[in-house]
């Protein structure tokens, strides 16, 4: 397994040091966002990171190995290389041994994360079912790669193009437990308000840490979604942003657009139709599980620390 991995300098330093690491995805700076501001934002938020007290650890793979950290350098090809391919579970063989340029999804993040050793990964929103997933079956990896893999997620919730209530449910088949901070209602991505509620409610990192290591010593695996809400002050109006989903959705089908396509295309038209303004909350988002993630993850440090 570690022939695969490769660590930055300041990763394996920080791993050394026994400090506390975040990992970050990499499909968010290659699919998510557009160039300049993906790398602008990926910058910002290893810097966040940083200045709240862990090592950031953003997760690629390139030539042939998966990276944990990445370099400057790196995160400016990835930013601006077309030919990034978006990798999840079943991509990861295929692209290391091909040697080909990989963004990694939350699905592989994890995974990625796990073989690591970190525990803690932040992202934008997981993915989740799919509207209309009755009859298409296109549910996310990343739901099956919580109900398994033992990585604490922290994430503005679920996009709300997914079927959010479908998607709990999904979750919570497969033993996954939803925690909210700040409320107990399950966020949105773009939004503070799903109409949905999550399993439970922690506000403070100490107490997140003190659940997540619980859930694992009792030998229960997967992971745990940390549904961190986008700051109210940069949420977008849930009527808005549902009317607007709604449109993108039938543009994509009407286009046939599926699978992988999916989720890049209603980002990039929902940006469209919001005039720039769902980037930005976007961003917003990133920035603000940043600091929760670093935060979590100092925590869960010093409760392994202290044994």
């Amino acid at each position: 397994m570690q022939n695969h991995l490769v660590f930055s300098e300041e990763v394996a330093h920080a791993k050394a040091q026994g400090k506390a690491i975040v990992a970050l995805e990499s499909t968010i700076i290659s699919h998510g966002m557009p160039y300049p501001q993906n790398v602008q934002t990926a910058r910002e938020v290893e810097q966040l990171i940083r200045a709240s007290g862990a090592v950031p650890a953003t997760i690629a793979i390139i030539d042939g190995k998966i990276r944990i950290g990445l370099s400057d350098a790196e995160l400016e090809h990835l930013a601006s290389a077309p030919e990034a391919m978006k990798v999840s579970r079943r991509d990861l063989p295929y692209v290391l041994t091909s040697g080909k340029l990989g963004a990694t999804t939350v699905a592989a993040t994890m995974i990625c994360a796990e073989l690591a050793g970190i525990q803690v990964f932040v992202t934008g929103g997981i993915g989740g079912v799919h509207r209309g997933a009755e009859t298409s079956f296109d549910i996310s990896a990343d739901l099956q790669e919580l109900a398994q893999t033992s990585v604490a997620v922290v994430c503005a919730g679920a996009k709300s193009i997914l079927d959010l209530g479908l998607t709990l449910e999904y979750l919570e088949t497969h033993g996954v437990p939803v925690v909210s901070v700040g409320q107990i209602e399950f966020p949105a991505f773009f939004t503070r308000d799903s109409g949905f509620k999550a399993d439970f409610r922690l506000d403070s990192a100490p107490e997140q840490a003190e659940f997540v290591r619980c859930k694992w010593s009792l030998g229960l695996r997967g992971g745990v979604v940390i549904a961190n809400p986008v700051p109210q002050g940069e949420a977008m109006p849930k009527a808005e942003i549902d009317q607007i989903t709604e449109q993108a959705l039938q543009e994509a089908a009407a286009q046939g657009v599926s699978g992988k396509a999916v989720t890049p295309f209603l980002l990039h038209r929902i940006k469209q139709l919001t005039e720039g303004r769902s980037l930005i909350t976007n961003i917003a988002l990133v920035k603000n599980n940043a600091v929760a993630g670093a935060r979590l993850a100092v925590a869960l440090n010093s409760l392994n620390q202290a044994g």
